[in-house]
């Protein structure tokens, strides 16, 4: 299906420059455009292939000024960035999506299911589940008994879903994901370790996303807790008890310890560790490959292993570039002394 400059302008409330009759049926990267296709520029590094897409329409930003001449239809809008996510939301809302229960999948008699389901082939669902209306189940998901699923959330091929937990409305779970493990709890006796029954569950609320392979692990008691519009990476690990609080974000590798708060608008980069039982407050940042042992104040940025306040993290950092260059400043003092001593 072809969309023209014209008609992508009106919905994004943009402004076009140049032909808006020019037409599209696909979106590129700015530096692999090619004839038909739209992209976008948000980041003043990639101006450049701005002069040379071959891309048949750019979307920009509204104060974007060009060095030079460019070739391609522009439409100028508040924010490119965002309004080529809106586009890729209604590019992706229009294709075909699976409906209706493939055999051979297995239903638990006493489990209740919405309208509008799709339940893929070798999916299992268990007794007492609850499935809302309009969800998607790939093929080999696990959902377990008595397992909550909110409307309109997708739980794609090899979701892992165990017994009791809870997911909200409009979630996605990709695939891999492993959701009410056992929590990592065991007490020593003397020769080894005794297991401590998990009892609790993981509650998962509306609007969340769980990347490949990520693993959030039930409460010894009581909940770990997902709170509503949270971002989760793939490859992440958040431990029983833990809660992490509204639209708060993980990049891939990090991890949380048992009993971790994590507070709202927090930011968590790849491969970060926070220590079991410390509170991050709100608009917490804590960069990558930085490890965490102490509660933060709001809006902190901490960096480094073990963590701490980036400004100070920063001075120290040229420090320690600086250590062979001090290392010989010192020697050279210390041979200067002696000769004066010797004198």
């Amino acid at each position: 299906m072809e969309f023209k400059a014209k008609d992508i302008a009106a919905l994004l409330h943009g402004i076009v420059e140049g032909d808006p009759e020019t037409g599209v049926n696909d979106v590129s990267k700015i530096e692999e455009g090619r004839a038909g296709t739209l992209a976008f520029l948000a980041n003043p590094k990639y101006e450049n292939h701005i002069y040379s897409t071959r891309a048949s329409i750019v979307l920009v930003d509204k104060m974007f000024v060009p060095a030079k001449p460019v070739a391609c239809t522009l439409i100028r809008v508040d924010s490119a960035y965002d309004a080529f996510a809106t586009l890729l939301q209604i590019y992706d809302s229009m294709t075909p999506r699976p409906s209706g229960i493939e055999q051979p999948a297995y239903i638990s008699e006493d489990a209740t299911l919405g309208e509008d389901l799709y339940i893929g082939a070798f999916a299992y669902i268990g007794k007492r589940a609850k499935i809302g209306n309009h969800v998607k189940i790939y093929p080999h998901a696990y959902i377990g008994e008595e397992v909550k699923i909110g409307d309109h959330t997708v739980i794609y091929s090899g979701v892992h879903l165990y017994a009791r937990c809870r997911v909200g409305s409009s979630c996605i779970l990709h695939s891999g994901a492993v959701i009410g493990a056992d929590g990592f709890g065991f007490a020593p006796d003397g020769n080894g370790y005794k297991k401590i029954p998990q009892i609790g569950n993981v509650i998962i609320e509306d609007h969340v996303e769980i990347g490949a392979n990520t693993c959030i692990d039930r409460a010894t008691m009581g909940s770990t807790i997902i709170r509503e519009g949270v971002k989760l990476d793939n490859l992440i690990q958040v431990a029983h008890n833990a809660i992490v609080g509204r639209n708060t974000v993980m990049a891939a590798q990090s991890g949380l310890a048992g009993s971790t708060k994590v507070g709202e608008h927090c930011v968590i980069g790849g491969q970060a560790g926070v220590v079991g039982h410390v509170t991050l407050a709100d608009g917490t940042q804590l960069t990558a490959q930085s490890g965490l042992s102490v509660n933060t104040k709001a809006n902190a940025i901490m960096r480094g292993s073990p963590a701490f306040d980036i400004a100070k993290y920063q001075r120290c950092y040229v420090l320690f570039r600086r250590l062979p260059e001090i290392q010989d400043q010192v020697i050279e003092l210390e041979k200067k002394l002696k000769q004066l001593n010797q004198v």
